[in-house]
């Protein structure tokens, strides 16, 4: 992603209520820009809008016309696989093709710009978002393949998200058949998720590969991919196998790709890039919270008070919030994750904003999208819930009495 204009000079802290210019220039600045614009922002856009006229004799005549719309949002649709934005709204400022109020869905292009104006200004978690998505020293993708006999599911890792490229499938005969015949299924099988593989991600630019599978399939892949570099005289190839991986996984479904991530071969292989360090970020919560000795907090009201406290400080407090949650339509909810964000960072604390694409963003969802690694043990973050809870049933009780 690319700032556009006069902003492009400009430091971050000092974009305040001003809108800004975006060139999306990749696949990956679309999920960029979804995380930027939310309900109630404006968006200024090329659009495509299909327009009817009718003649003095009354018969109409349709054609698509190419102009610029500015429309005020109201939601916002991103398809991963392919990698596109739609931004629904009604229009604000009129022109020759549109009136006031009409609704319009923008379809965001690469190398297009487009304008956003916060309704609500630039807080901190929008100006690291858009930090984020300007930054040019990118971590490169990380290719995986997480398979087992007959299946195979080729994936991409971002620094941000996962994305399911491909699944291969096929019919590998029974162990009860001939050796041949099964040496023969794994050979297709193999050929088949080598070609989609090369088909899928593109290894012209060096990347590393995670194969994993249960038993010696990966293992038995890796030589394949070798064994036909060698063959067919492929640099590119040999050059594919060289940079493979080999790990075990319990299974070669896609949930699989969680232990994947934190075993030591994988943490070795990557341990500066940003999912790796959230994986053990989640590893060493659910470390705690098993433990049950007060550092591991989750949920927005007992977070919200360990904060407020300052024991997700300076000393290792780690503050765990999904990115799905400054979505929320409701600003004051919006306001009341951001500031804890920065509280916890004006605390000397590291707040981590977890991508809810990713795996490890998808693991905090399921504690409800926040939660927070304490510097000392509180015991009771939970009380007061548990006395309002209490206090709201015994006032109904009292109503009914009554």
């Amino acid at each position: 992603m690319q700032l556009v204009g006069s902003k492009a000079s400009q430091r971050l802290d000092e974009i305040g209520e001003d809108s800004v210019t975006l060139l999306p220039v990749e696949p990956e600045d679309m999920w960029h820009a979804n995380n930027l614009i939310g309900p109630e922002d404006v968006v200024r856009a090329h659009a495509i809008r299909k327009v009817t006229t009718e003649s003095k004799t009354g018969s109409t005549q349709s054609e698509r016309v190419h102009t610029n719309l500015t429309i005020r949002v109201t939601s916002t649709f991103f398809d991963p696989g392919a990698s596109q934005l739609h931004v629904s709204g009604t229009v604000i400022v009129e022109n020759n093709f549109v009136s006031l109020g009409q609704y319009h869905t923008l379809d965001l292009e690469l190398n297009r710009n487009f304008t956003l104006w916060k309704k609500y200004g630039w807080d901190s978690v929008a100006k690291e978002t858009l930090s984020d998505a300007i930054k040019q020293d990118k971590e490169g993708a990380v290719a995986a393949v997480v398979m087992q006999e007959g299946i195979a599911n080729i994936c991409l890792i971002t620094e941000y998200r996962t994305i399911l490229k491909q699944r291969v499938e096929s019919t590998i005969p029974k162990k009860r058949s001939s050796s041949t015949e099964q040496d023969s299924g794994m050979k297709r099988f193999f050929d088949k998720t080598v070609s989609t593989l090369t088909r899928s991600i593109d290894f012209s630019i060096p990347r590393p590969l995670l194969l994993a599978s249960p038993g010696f399939v990966a293992t038995d892949f890796k030589k394949y991919i070798s064994e036909e570099g060698q063959r067919k005289g492929d640099k590119l190839t040999m050059a594919i196998a060289k940079e493979a991986t080999v790990v075990h996984s319990s299974s070669g479904h896609l949930h699989s790709l969680n232990e994947i991530l934190k075993s030591s071969e994988v943490m070795a292989t990557m341990k500066d890039m940003k999912f790796s360090k959230e994986t053990r970020f989640m590893d060493d919560f659910f470390d705690k919270l098993r433990r049950d000795d007060g550092r591991a907090w989750y949920g927005t009201m007992p977070v919200e008070k360990a904060v407020k406290e300052g024991a997700v400080g300076r000393g290792g407090g780690i503050l765990l919030i999904n990115n799905s949650l400054f979505r929320s339509m409701d600003i004051a909810t919006r306001r009341r994750y951001v500031a804890m964000v920065d509280k916890v960072k004006e605390d000397g604390g590291e707040a981590r904003i977890l991508s809810s694409d990713h795996e490890s963003g998808q693991r905090l969802d399921v504690l409800g999208g926040i939660a927070a690694i304490l510097t000392y043990p509180i015991m009771d973050l939970d009380d007061d819930d548990e006395d309002e809870a209490a206090a709201g049933q015994a006032e109904t009780e009292e109503d009914m009495i009554i």
